[in-house]
């Protein structure tokens, strides 16, 4: 395979074509858009656990692309909250347009240090969201490069709304030392509450929690 480094800014330009192919513009993207970009190119997908099965012996499982199933490319993502569900749909697309070739392309909670896997994973997170717009949102934040905070990311993510989860907006943040200071690996919600202060949901469901224990 070719150089490493070569083959992953051929995954961000392959990102980039693929945005500029669908008009997606911004920094968040839904499961609608890929209902949409899937049905373009013919993926059937589906959900595992299938109903009546158990997910419990794939339980790390995150998605799985088959190149060839029932003689149509079909993706087989996990039951994920939205922001790993998207992931995980943008890291299927990059098997479909680029591994066709394998029998089969098994995508787990932890990426296993492998050429293709990587490079799903990078085509994902361009895919969702730029680092170029990264670096412009950031700029009208006033955020210099070197000096990112975690309450910036947080800040940045409320404005954007994007798609793309605190953990990766993370790792892109200290890969292009946008930060360089240490980003925490949780808690980011504590850190939302801080600045935004608490979200309605979680009052009424502590309200309710008290109601119910009268």
């Amino acid at each position: 395979m070719e150089d490493r480094t070569e083959y992953y800014r051929k995954m961000t330009d392959l990102a980039q074509e693929q945005r500029s192919l669908f008009g997606i513009q911004g920094a968040k993207i839904s499961r609608t858009d890929f209902r949409k970009i899937y049905k373009h190119y013919g993926i059937e997908l589906s959900q595992w656990p299938l109903p009546n099965m158990s997910g419990k012996p794939l339980k790390k499982l995150r998605g799985v692309y088959f190149p060839d199933l029932h003689g149509k490319p079909s993706v087989l993502a996990a039951r994920l909250p939205e922001e790993p569900y998207i992931f995980t749909l943008a890291h299927e697309l990059k098997h479909h347009l680029m591994d066709r070739d394998s029998a089969g392309a098994f995508c787990l909670s932890e990426v296993r240090d492998e050429v293709k896997e990587i490079g799903a994973e990078v085509f994902a997170a361009e895919f969702i969201y730029p680092t170029k717009l990264f670096f412009d949102d950031l700029n009208k934040l006033g955020v210099t490069k070197g000096q990112c905070t975690a309450r910036d990311l947080v800040v940045l993510k409320h404005q954007t709304n994007t798609s793309l989860s605190y953990a990766s907006l993370a790792k892109r943040a200290t890969r292009t030392k946008c930060a360089t200071e240490p980003l925490p690996t949780s808690g980011w919600k504590k850190i939302e509450i801080q600045i935004y202060g608490e979200p309605d949901y979680v009052r009424i469901q502590r309200y309710r929690k008290l109601q119910k224990s009268h």
